[in-house]
């Protein structure tokens, strides 16, 4: 196991504690509450999940010690806007943040290279997912992918992820024939903090407005990280429909928090 093993300076990784669901719960209604110190206990308690994603990034001209503070840069970022109203798991929300942070800085000073297992492991899936769609005609959810291959759910979308080639922040996502919607259009501008804050409390409470099918597609979509064929087999309609709910789940949204 020793081969699997993050070492940052300063830190011995294997006291690093692991909260439990429960901990997690509790700590985030005290910070919420504004307990600064749950916060800090909430970061301290996550550090194996952004430690468990430097593995993936194998690069020997790469200070792992400076891909952790930017790791847990993202950690933190998951930590402000997590919502526990949404039922998801913290993992599942910090993973994309915090290798969103990580690719950033990687692809900001060097080129990128992912690591053979994560490869391998994007390999198994297709091939898995190849094989159940051939024997049962529809994709296997990710919880079957998860349960056949002994691996958590995020790291499905994570694997699938380290195949893609860099996609331009101007590729068309979505035309039906009128406007079209552009990578472009999904990305945040961190600028204005307080601008942030203020559109991330609209969101929120234009979800809980909108449809509880088009809130969750957009989840799937956009925060688990799901295509919109894997969501329509899982819905079982066709992946027009999910196209169709998606793009009038945004513009509901955007009627909402304008």
């Amino acid at each position: 196991m020793s081969k699997y093993k993050v070492d940052i300076t300063g830190i011995n990784t294997s006291e690093i504690k692991v909260l439990t669901n429960e901990e997690m719960t509790e700590l985030f209604v005290l910070y919420q509450q504004g307990d600064i110190s749950a916060k800090e206990k909430l970061i301290s308690g996550n550090l194996k999940l952004v430690l468990s994603i430097l593995r993936s990034f194998n690069r020997s001209d790469i200070n792992l010690d400076d891909l952790f503070q930017v790791g847990v840069i993202g950690l933190i970022k998951a930590i402000d806007n997590f919502d526990l109203s949404y039922g998801l798991k913290l993992s599942t929300y910090a993973v994309p943040l915090i290798i969103g942070e990580i690719k950033r800085y990687i692809r900001d000073n060097t080129a990128m290279r992912v690591s053979r297992s994560i490869k391998d492991l994007a390999y198994q899936i297709i091939k898995f997912k190849d094989a159940y769609m051939a024997k049962n005609g529809i994709e296997p959810k990710y919880s079957v992918i998860a349960t056949e291959l002994g691996i958590e759910e995020y790291k499905i979308a994570f694997a699938l992820d380290a195949l893609k080639d860099p996609t331009s922040i101007f590729e068309p996502i979505y035309n039906d024939g009128g406007d079209t919607i552009y990578l472009f259009d999904q990305i945040a501008d961190n600028k204005d903090k307080n601008s942030d804050k203020d559109m991330l409390i609209s969101l929120r409470r234009a979800l809980l407005k909108i449809k509880e099918r088009e809130k969750s597609i957009l989840l799937e979509r956009f925060i688990v990280g799901k295509t919109q064929m894997e969501i329509a087999n899982e819905l079982g309609i066709s992946q027009a429909q999910v196209s169709r709910i998606e793009k009038s789940a945004i513009e509901n949204v955007r009627k909402l928090i304008k």
